[in-house]
């Protein structure tokens, strides 16, 4: 249960401060071009903060736990890389599927950002809660 937990939180952390800076500094004026008359002028924070606590228990069940059965980060990352195909995919190919003015660049680029931020986290999270010798002593 420790681990599951130091699973949790470690890749709780990573998602918010990646998402933060892709979200905050790096994307927003490209987002505020693709889709800008969709956006809130502040996001709301309750389905926000939902997301956010939610998807790193995706990130640890799916990814992580089996990750640490096998001892293996790569496999983290592996898992990590394919739920966030899965999960940005079903998001940004809906939207693109039902929404008029949806872009297809949004789509490929935030699809392969999802891919690499939760691989990235399982791979974190992994690192974090994996065992070492000094905790089997």
């Amino acid at each position: 249960m420790k681990k599951t937990l130091i699973a949790y939180l470690a890749a709780l952390l990573f998602v918010l401060v990646a998402d933060g800076l892709w979200l905050g500094l790096l994307m927003p004026q490209q987002y505020q071009t693709w889709i800008g008359p969709l956006m809130r002028a502040q996001p709301l924070l309750l389905p926000a903060a939902a997301f956010y606590l939610l998807y790193p228990v995706g990130v640890v069940v799916f990814a992580v736990l089996p990750a640490l059965e096998r001892s293996s980060w790569t496999h983290a990352a592996t898992l990590g890389a394919l739920l966030g195909l899965l999960a940005y995919g079903t998001y940004d190919l809906s939207n693109l599927a039902t929404l008029k003015g949806w872009p297809l660049e949004l789509t490929l680029v935030d699809m392969l950002w999802g891919t690499a931020l939760t691989a990235a986290a399982a791979t974190v999270a992994f690192l974090a809660a994996r065992p070492r010798a000094r905790d089997a002593a």
